[in-house]
């Protein structure tokens, strides 16, 4: 009976099934780019948001190897066509002309955060994929929203801020105790959530550049905190192993 449910037939039907999926996701980017001409005012801005999206996309097809998304996973597949347009805008400083839709677009593909885990847990769907997927999307919108900030008004030393996790993923290839489970923490939660604020409230057009920096450096900060508890706790336990 179960003979053939794992052939390859049945895999390529799957990888088609989630291609398909995303691909849906290349027409609502065309789409929002279309309607939003202040944010892909030219054409290296819809490369990049394309190879932002392409990029995003192709992990996807490759490492989900269930077929059909789910809602949950749509749902952080329309968050992914949102940040395609954050990155898209970014080109040329196009970001600059539209600076309040930019932020709209940003906004919104953050709170769309709390609906794909309300999804998951709803319909029972949620998965180790599905986290990871919605985590790096919201490291990925951090990243560039630091570079935003750059552009606009603050020096490099901002996109520290989003460069950090990477950062800490990099040393995870060299330290392996550094990829072990961490526990849960309202801490780090914390200083997320702050740390997206102090960037949007740095980026709008009516906070001076004192002020940007000001809130820049105290997410820098706080995370760096955060970032330092959690690598002393793997390394504690590491070592006491």
């Amino acid at each position: 009976m179960y003979l053939f449910t794992n052939t390859p037939t049945v895999t390529t039907t799957r990888r088609w099934q989630t291609a398909t999926e995303v691909f849906l996701g290349v027409i609502a980017l065309v789409l929002s780019g279309w309607l939003l001409p202040g944010l892909l005012a030219g054409p290296l801005n819809w490369g990049v948001a394309l190879f932002c999206y392409a990029l995003i996309g192709g992990l996807v097809t490759t490492y989900w190897p269930h077929g059909l998304l789910g809602w949950a996973n749509r749902v952080t597949l329309a968050r992914a066509v949102l940040v395609a347009l954050v990155a898209g805008a970014l080109a040329n400083q196009a970001f600059m002309a539209a600076i309040w839709l930019w932020l709209a677009i940003a906004i919104l593909a953050l709170l769309l955060d709390g609906v794909d885990g309300w999804l998951a847990r709803r319909t029972q769907s949620a998965s180790p994929f599905g986290a990871r997927f919605d985590m790096e999307l919201d490291a990925l919108l951090i990243m560039l929203l630091c570079v935003g900030l750059w552009l606009e008004s603050i020096s490099g030393w901002v996109v520290l801020i989003g460069g950090m996790r990477y950062l800490f993923v990099a040393a995870g290839w060299r330290f392996t105790w550094l990829t072990q489970p961490l526990f849960a923490s309202m801490r780090r939660k914390t200083v997320c959530v702050w740390q997206v604020v102090a960037l949007l409230l740095a980026l709008t057009p009516l906070t001076s550049s004192d002020v940007a920096e000001m809130l820049a450096l105290s997410a820098l900060l706080s995370l760096a905190y955060s970032f330092g508890v959690d690598t002393w706790w793997l390394y504690r336990q590491a070592h006491a192993r």
